[in-house]
């Protein structure tokens, strides 16, 4: 069987600054994949590369059977950042939803029959039915991510792609979203792409990290990833990997932003 992403020798520069180079990943049905690393080290301009907005220095990505392509794939599903719409925003939870059904079709999108059943099956999957009706600008942001994941998920998606999904959610919410993307792996077996800046709520979920830094990255298990000496090679420069309340913290990591829960600097700890 194909993998449903592989990507061959890839490398991408930018400015004249080398953000990875020499990158082979294959990612498995029903794995998913964490994507780990400092700001500005290229975790969303891989997701970009893969749903062909970004072109590669060099390599090739060839996702469910096809080299990328600037058109696009309908069974990549992309989930993206929490980013609360603005409150005078029209649409209702079930257009944001329905636009994952057919807002891939030309003109005034006309109802088909089944497009109805087909979004209302989705707002009761993400746990949506109840505010099916309201406009997303009066939502909270965990309910309008709950509607960005229903929309990804309109075609079951054989890779998708998260690009921070949980930023700005509470614990909750979080464990809400994590929760919805794990079980469409598991019930579809697709393949997952998670870019975050904080491991701990997925940390049980993951198969494999790759971690990219300064340049360079490490692609393994997430107890041979995040482990003292590997990210000391990474980033060359000692790097210690502690665990504090349950909870995995990266302790001298450059680069690293106050924010990030994986990683602090020093002074912050």
């Amino acid at each position: 069987m194909t993998p449903p992403l592989q990507i061959r020798g890839a490398a991408l520069r930018r400015d004249g600054r080398d953000l990875w180079e020499g990158l082979d990943l294959e990612v498995q049905p029903g794995e998913l994949i964490a994507v780990l690393g400092p700001s500005g080290s290229g975790k969303t301009t891989l997701l970009r590369a893969i749903l062909g907005l970004e072109q590669l220095s060099e390599g090739r990505i060839t996702a469910l059977g096809d080299p990328v392509r600037r058109a696009g794939n309908r069974r990549i599903g992309y989930i993206p950042q929490q980013r609360p719409l603005p409150p005078e925003t029209a649409l209702r939870a079930r257009d944001l939803v329905a636009l994952g059904v057919d807002g891939h079709r030309f003109g005034l999108p006309i109802p088909r029959r089944g497009d109805r059943a087909r979004v209302d099956g989705l707002l009761e999957a993400v746990g949506a039915a109840e505010y099916a009706d309201r406009r997303v600008g009066e939502l909270s942001g965990g309910e309008q991510q709950r509607l960005r994941v229903g929309q990804a998920l309109a075609d079951e998606p054989a890779l998708l792609l998260c690009d921070e999904p949980l930023t700005s959610l509470d614990l909750a919410n979080q464990q809400a979203v994590i929760g919805l993307i794990d079980r469409h792996r598991r019930d579809t077996d697709a393949a997952v792409l998670f870019v975050t800046h904080d491991i701990n709520p997925i940390l049980s979920r993951v198969d494999r990290i790759l971690y990219i830094a300064n340049g360079r990255f490490e692609l393994g298990r997430p107890e041979e990833v995040l482990e003292s000496s590997t990210l000391t090679r990474l980033y060359g420069t000692p790097v210690y990997v502690l665990e504090a309340g349950g909870r995995l913290v990266v302790v001298g990591a450059p680069d690293a932003e106050e924010h990030h829960h994986h990683h602090h600097d020093e002074d912050d700890v």
